[in-house]
């Protein structure tokens, strides 16, 4: 048998109206919420797959590294992909990110959904195979929207999740400036500190019951193309994600001094007039959400805030995409 092979590039993204918290503890891993994301054109994941006879177990290199830590979700998700194709070849998958890994920039999103599109083309199955999102959500809930650009929504289904593309990276365009405040990884991953937020926030009940309004009033005021009330409701349902995060036992503190002072100073830049607004999801890392027109004011001016180690800049980026083996 030949080895069998395929390339893929996916873009993190980043929730407006986030999702906290799992339906379930089992491998379904699905979602307590809906949820409304954009993708982020500015950073990349790059994976390649290889299935190869040769091999007795799936191996996966991350940046260069081999990574045991994610060899159970790895392994899951080709099972999956498996399953469908009929075959039970292990697989080489080397994956880079060109941002920093775990660090509160959804790298596992962008790096499950170029995962599972790449392994899919390497064992010949349909791209556009609608349980690829559910192989995808295996590795993580947010990785099936980063099969889709622009701005896209993720609903709950029954014991499923359904994601779909609501506007296209060119409908409204939007910039989305990162203020880069360490380029350490987070000691408590997302996946652990939601089970916490579950189990210990008194808050995390009421996060349940708030979040349908939520969820209906974003998708509102993106049919009116509303920058005012998307900013207003995009920082709301950010703060009270990061409410019982800090009301979890222990405590889950993903900020640093260096978080606040963006926010701080992101509010301010929206009272001047400037249209821009920030999310901040399970990390210390800020994204400021502004029109085109005013993003060279807000990375100006959050490169200047001391404890900003450097911006990455970009617009609304695409789906994932296949890409040639070799290059």
């Amino acid at each position: 048998m030949t080895i069998q092979r395929a390339a893929a590039v996916a873009h993190p993204n980043v929730a407006l109206i986030k999702y906290w918290g799992k339906r379930s503890d089992g491998s379904v891993n699905l979602p307590a919420v809906d949820s409304l994301s954009v993708t982020l054109a500015a950073l990349r994941t790059e994976t390649r797959v290889a299935f190869d006879p040769a091999l007795a177990e799936d191996e996966l290199l991350l940046n260069g590294v081999a990574a045991s830590g994610e060899q159970v979700r790895l392994t899951a998700c080709l099972d999956a992909l498996r399953a469908v194709a009929g075959t039970s070849l292990r697989a080489r998958v080397e994956s880079r990110n060109d941002f920093p890994t775990g660090a509160g920039l959804a790298s596992s999103a962008s790096g499950y959904a170029a995962l599972t599109v790449a392994a899919a083309a390497a064992l010949g199955l349909d791209r556009d195979d609608p349980r690829l999102g559910e192989v995808a959500r295996i590795g993580s809930g947010s990785a099936p929207r980063s099969l889709y650009g622009g701005f896209v929504e993720l609903r709950n289904r029954a014991d499923q999740t359904i994601c779909r593309q609501l506007l296209s990276p060119t409908d409204w365009p939007m910039d989305i400036v990162v203020a880069v405040t360490t380029e350490a990884g987070k000691e408590i991953s997302s996946r652990d500190g939601m089970t916490q937020s579950r189990d210990s926030s008194p808050f995390y009940a009421a996060w349940l019951d708030s979040h349908p309004g939520d969820m209906d009033a974003a998708l509102s005021v993106l049919g009116e193309r509303d920058f005012g009330g998307l900013a207003d409701l995009a920082e709301h349902n950010c703060l009270k994600m990061h409410a019982v995060m800090l009301t979890t036992r222990p405590p889950l503190m993903y900020w640093s001094p260096t978080t606040l002072a963006c926010l701080h100073h992101i509010r301010q830049l929206r009272k001047d007039g400037v249209p821009v607004f920030f999310t901040v999801d399970a990390g210390p890392q800020v994204k400021a959400i502004c029109l085109p027109a005013a993003a060279d004011r807000v990375e100006r001016e959050l490169a200047g805030l001391d404890g900003v180690l450097r911006t990455i800049r970009g617009g609304l980026g695409a789906g994932v995409r296949l890409i040639p083996v070799d290059d």
